[in-house]
């Protein structure tokens, strides 16, 4: 993981939300400066730094250390306080069969695809 990848990957995945770097320090509770820091390779960011800057920039960590190309987030964070139906929905279906998961993940794609 090498401290320009990182820093040309932050900016990178900044300038793609369309903030700045005062936002996304904002964003990810952190001061202007440190921010600053890591997205000019002056600190590298701890890996459980980048999990969260990946979260908060809808990309994955593999992006940002230069693993891949591709910026589409890996993960998907569901609130229990903000979307409560789906959180529930996607708690009772992590204890469901394959089965069950495949027969409603079609029912939902041929409903979406009705619109």
């Amino acid at each position: 993981m090498s401290e320009n990848t990182i820093a040309e990957r932050l900016k990178i995945a900044r300038e793609n939300l369309g903030i700045t770097k005062a936002e996304a320090s904002r964003r990810l509770n952190l001061t202007k400066i440190g921010y600053g820091r890591y997205e000019s390779g002056d600190r590298t960011p701890s890996i459980q730094t980048l999990e969260v800057i990946a979260q908060c920039f809808n990309t994955s960590v593999a992006f940002l250390t230069g693993e891949t190309d591709d910026m589409t987030s890996d993960k998907i964070v569901i609130d229990k306080k903000t979307s409560p139906e789906l959180f529930n929905l996607v708690n009772l279906l992590s204890h469901s069969s394959d089965d069950a998961v495949q027969r409603l993940t079609a029912y939902a794609n041929s409903i979406i695809s009705q619109k």
